[in-house]
């Protein structure tokens, strides 16, 4: 990495650019009042406000700019107010649309000014339809204030004697790029105003197919060599974590700022090119936390690219997260996704499957606990005394409540208007539609989480109280009441001697694959949602792992209490698709057939299979092969996702007990990497846990 590239991310992690932030957030409420703005307005004049108040911050080594200096999204309603205009409706999340995905490669190749166009010509076509004209001129609005955030951005660089700079930032992002740098530039400004608009979990797409043709233009016309053009993306990188202390998450770098790298074009061809393999190479020199990238992979893939991709895992950032087109693209198939936009599928936040510029889908309405629903059923069977089959009719019966509770909140969903993220979508202009209204896709992700707990719970009741009659009923449900206290021996029991999840062993794997059955089915029985889709099932956790097992203000549902895989109250469930915590698995092929096991065609709203891995793994080019060749197997077996994540137990006990020291310590957290120091001791505690029992 050049000298210039290593002073750039340096001052980037210390957090140089901070000194340029403003003290003093902006006040919009008194001028929406004043002039009696609509919410559509009111949102087009934040944008529009936001970027007329941005300082124009150029370093004198920066080839790619914009530096964030508002620090805060100001508020457009009054509090009495937002509580009378929502009154009764359900807000996503913190409100805004988020953690959806822009047509990049449109936006980039018409340019704001040919969106503008494309507005203008809808406008005129949709004369007579006042909710189309507002929701078109307020989308003008923010094409105009983007434009010229540019120009005093322009005008500055021309000041400071960058005239290069100048000449870019004059072209783009108002025309079509005609370079790789133009490209980069564009992207960075337009992807920065969306964040500066209130939106979060802002992702990239599928980056290596949109910028591949400026780039190879690029190389074929000599005017950039491939050392040249990694320098640039390195850059561009490098500007993507300057301001993720500003995104909010459930803990910082929860920020959803993913790229989609590999896989197919929508014509069906293979689309790895050179702009693929430069992004995994960059990743991993630079070592930072953004952007998260995901893998897009076939039984097919080339060893020596998941080689290059495994030498990256070996950084110990927990990516890329590798996602499998053979499982992922026919499920969206089954339900509804056109083949084109299958084969153009991206990541979203975490590990969700979204159809860039195409896609208002809300992908995380919730979870269900499934922890919870095995617990009941447990509970509620014994002590009617039922059979092993009346507690899984039971267990579905919870699974099936909990999905009905978590879509009747959602039929009230309410999405603010998004008039300068519509501009970025392939469809709204053109239709005259904001995005908040819908797009071609607008189904509803619910996660199915702690699903390793859940199906060694049912496992462990199954071989003990009904096969073998040697734990009793009664001796149980007394045990689980008194959270084991005074029922040790009977803990270990069911702890160490039970069937579990992620040693291929079919005694727990067989419940597993059932509670995902369930869950699944009670999805495809709700039907429609008023929004026009349908509820999309899912495997992963999110960070309900955590907040199920320990309580958190935003659940519905109280936390899970004692289970009977002999977990104890307020200990962690599993994260995503992995064994249990606590669990020694049987090794990675072990884990892999285990969840192979699942129907991904109905369980299809993505959660990946998260592998814990020793950092000796990747000790010699033999070992990264093996690693690479492990990787394939997942997609041989048919598994959906995977996620695996390297470091040293011993490194992250120093960097807690030492913080100073481990400052720039990469960890996976869940569908998102994050600076270890910087997260809570709780999070912290449970990734220990996680690598100090690693099946490797």
């Amino acid at each position: 990495m050049k000298e210039r590239l290593q002073v750039l991310r340096q001052r980037t992690r210390a957090g140089a650019h901070r000194r340029f932030r403003q003290a003093s957030p902006r006040e919009m409420l008194a001028e929406c009042e004043r002039e009696h703005l609509s919410w559509m307005h009111r949102m087009a004049r934040l944008t529009r406000r936001q970027c007329e108040g941005e300082l124009v911050v150029i370093e004198p080594d920066e080839e790619i700019v914009f530096t964030r200096t508002l620090p805060s999204v100001p508020k457009v309603y009054a509090p009495e107010e937002w509580a009378r205009l929502t009154q009764g409706r359900t807000l996503h999340e913190l409100g805004p649309v988020s953690t959806v995905c822009g047509d990049w490669g449109l936006a980039l190749s018409q340019g704001l000014l040919g969106r503008r166009r494309v507005a203008l010509l809808a406008r005129e076509r949709l004369a007579g339809e006042v909710r189309a004209v507002e929701f078109l001129d307020c989308a003008i609005e923010t094409i105009d204030a983007v434009l010229a955030l540019a120009g005093r951005y322009a005008r500055a660089a021309q000041e400071m004697g960058r005239s290069d700079l100048a000449e870019r930032l004059a072209h783009v992002p108002a025309r079509r790029p005609r370079s790789f740098h133009e490209a980069l530039q564009s992207l960075r400004l337009l992807q920065a105003v969306v964040w500066l608009s209130g939106h979060y979990h802002v992702g990239l797409g599928r980056l290596d197919q949109y910028l591949w043709p400026y780039l190879e233009s690029d190389l074929e016309a000599g005017r950039v060599d491939l050392p040249g053009a990694e320098e640039l993306l390195a850059e561009f990188f490098v500007s993507l974590n300057k301001d993720s202390d500003l995104y909010p998450g459930v803990q910082q770098g929860d920020n959803g700022q993913t790229i989609t790298l590999g896989g197919l074009t929508r014509d069906g061809r293979p689309a790895t090119n050179e702009l693929t393999r430069m992004v995994l190479r960059v990743s991993r020199d630079l070592a930072m936390i953004d952007p998260k990238v995901n893998l897009r992979i076939s039984p097919r893939i080339d060893l020596e690219l998941l080689e290059l991709a495994t030498e990256l895992t070996r950084e110990g950032l927990g990516f890329p997260q590798y996602s499998n087109d053979d499982v992922v693209i026919p499920a969206l198939l089954a339900h509804g996704y056109e083949l084109e936009d299958a084969r153009d599928y991206v990541v979203a936040a975490c590990w969700e499957f979204i159809i860039p510029g195409r896609g208002m889908e809300v992908v995380n309405i919730g979870a269900v606990s499934l922890p919870a629903a095995a617990d009941w059923g447990i509970r509620a069977g014994l002590s009617a005394g039922e059979g092993f089959d009346g507690i899984l009719r039971r267990v579905a019966e919870n699974i099936a409540g909990q999905v009905e509770d978590l879509a009747e909140a959602y039929s009230r969903l309410l999405l603010p208007p998004a008039p300068y993220y519509s501009v970025l979508m392939s469809e709204c202009l053109e239709r005259g539609q904001d995005l908040s209204g819908g797009s071609r896709y607008n189904n509803l992700g619910i996660h199915g989480a702690g699903s390793a707990n859940a199906a060694d719970a049912l496992a462990a009741v199954k071989r003990f109280v009904f096969e073998e009659q040697t734990v009793a009923p009664g001796e149980l449900l007394a045990a689980l009441e008194a959270d084991y206290e005074g029922h040790e021996p009977l803990r270990r029991k069911l702890a160490e001697g039970g069937p579990k999840v992620g040693s291929n062993d079919d005694a727990a794997d067989t419940l597993l694959a059932r509670l995902f059955e369930e869950f699944a089915g009670a999805c495809e029985r709700h039907g429609a949602t008023p929004r026009g889709g349908i509820l999309r099932p899912g495997t992963g956790s999110a960070m309900y792992y955590h907040w199920l097992a320990q309580g958190h203000e935003g659940m519905r549902e109280p936390c899970v209490g004692a289970t009977a895989e002999g977990r104890r109250r307020g200990e962690a469930f599993s994260a995503n698709l992995a064994p249990s915590p606590g669990v020694r698995a049987g090794g990675p092929l072990s884990m892999l057939q285990s969840f192979a096991k699942i129907d991904y065609r109905r369980t299809w709203n993505g959660g990946p299979i998260t592998m814990e891995l020793s950092d000796t793994v990747f000790r010699d080019g033999e070992s990264i092969r093996k690693t690479a060749m492990l990787v394939r197997t997942f997609a041989q077996l048919g598994c959906q996702q995977l996620q695996l994540n390297a470091l040293n137990a011993e490194t992250l006990l120093a960097a807690r007990a030492h913080p100073e020291q481990y400052q720039n310590l990469i960890v996976r957290v869940w569908g998102w990497s994050g600076y270890f120091c910087e997260l809570a001791p709780e999070y912290q505690d449970h990734i220990i846990a996680r690598h100090l029992y690693a099946g490797v």
